[in-house]
């Protein structure tokens, strides 16, 4: 039996923050300094967030596209700036990895935006199973590695909302964070999990 973790013992952790600089890319002139940026690193976290449907047959784009490095994340607003060329071959460029978790779910929404296929994609909840890891939600791997907690209480607010509250940043940012934070630990550790 592999590692995990109940509700209680999740509910009982300190809640994680993300310190680093969180970027808001609300403006297309905005998206070729950030796009730079994040084609220096060989690894970024990725995450999107949509507007939820509340009503049956309602569906939404996305509406937010998080891309993390350590230190930084950038918050694309796709549902202002749409889905820039720029953006487009960093999601398909084959020499950078893009580390998310549940993907299949972003790739549909991806679609909705554009035909192309994005490349070099590691999804979390398959990786971190040859680590002896049970549990693949976020919060449940990054608890059992880190032994904290990430707060899921942004997920069902508005994404298409004219600005993002600062607590809808520090959620959609720590989001992306984790997913590489999780990643860099799991190929660079020694621990138990790692053998």
């Amino acid at each position: 039996m592999g590692l995990t973790i109940t509700k209680e013992q999740l509910a009982e952790l300190p809640k994680e923050t993300f310190d680093g600089k969180i970027i808001v890319v609300d403006h297309e002139e905005e998206v070729a300094e950030a796009v730079a940026h994040l084609s220096n690193h060989r690894a970024i976290g990725f995450d999107t967030e949509t507007k939820p449907s509340f009503k049956r047959g309602q569906n939404h784009k996305v509406a937010l596209m998080q891309l993390a490095t350590d230190e930084v994340c950038y918050l694309f607003r796709l549902n202002h700036i749409g889905y820039p060329d720029k953006l487009v071959h960093l999601m398909s460029n084959p020499d950078i990895k893009k580390i998310g978790l549940s993907l299949r779910d972003d790739f549909a929404a991806i679609r909705q935006r554009s035909v192309r296929e994005p490349e070099n994609f590691i999804d979390l909840q398959l990786f971190v199973d040859k680590f002896g890891i049970d549990d693949n939600s976020l919060q449940k791997i990054y608890a059992l590695l880190f032994g904290k907690k990430i707060s899921k209480s942004q997920r069902l607010s508005n994404w298409e909302a004219p600005q993002l509250t600062p607590a809808q940043q520090a959620y959609a940012a720590i989001d992306a964070w984790a997913c590489l934070r999780i990643y860099n630990h799991l190929v660079n550790s020694d621990s138990p999990t790692n053998k």
